[in-house]
């Protein structure tokens, strides 16, 4: 059954049959949706960026995917080491921040609250800390500041 309007497009998911090549170690997915992955994007930014700037200086020599599958690998290995360090040192604030930005259309501002609570968790058990890149090293960054309206 196709979907109407889009009568190239069937409704069940596709799945491309070929195999990685042999050589290449086996990799889970993340298996995440967008909320979890944005929740936990600076983390994984800065944990995995040694990783991800491997993966970006293959794909700029060479534009054929398959040049570059053991770095993607990396970085999916990474990223999810990341995000189950996560959901084993603070999963109810992982949770309550993922949900909160699945809610609010994805909005990083509407959900400073559960954000604090979540970025505190996570320098508490792991250390980490929340820093975006680029920003104005002499002002404190967005999620840190006093909130303008209550």
């Amino acid at each position: 059954m196709a979907i109407p309007g889009y009568k190239h497009f069937k409704s069940e998911d596709w799945v491309d049959p070929t195999p990685p090549p042999a050589d290449l170690p086996h990799v889970d997915e993340v298996g995440s949706t967008g909320a979890p992955l944005k929740s936990a994007s600076f983390f994984i930014g800065s944990v995995c960026q040694e990783y991800n700037e491997d993966f970006m200086l293959c794909k700029n020599e060479d534009r054929d995917p398959k040049h570059c599958l053991a770095e993607g690998r990396k970085v999916t290995r990474c990223a999810i080491d990341v995000l189950e360090k996560i959901q084993a040192n603070c999963a109810t604030e992982f949770r309550a921040h993922w949900q909160c930005l699945d809610n609010k259309n994805q909005s990083f501002n509407k959900c400073r609250a559960p954000e604090k609570e979540y970025n505190a968790c996570l320098f508490k058990a792991l250390g980490w800390k929340k820093n975006i890149p680029d920003a104005p090293a002499n002002k404190p960054q967005i999620h840190e500041r006093i909130p303008l309206t209550k």
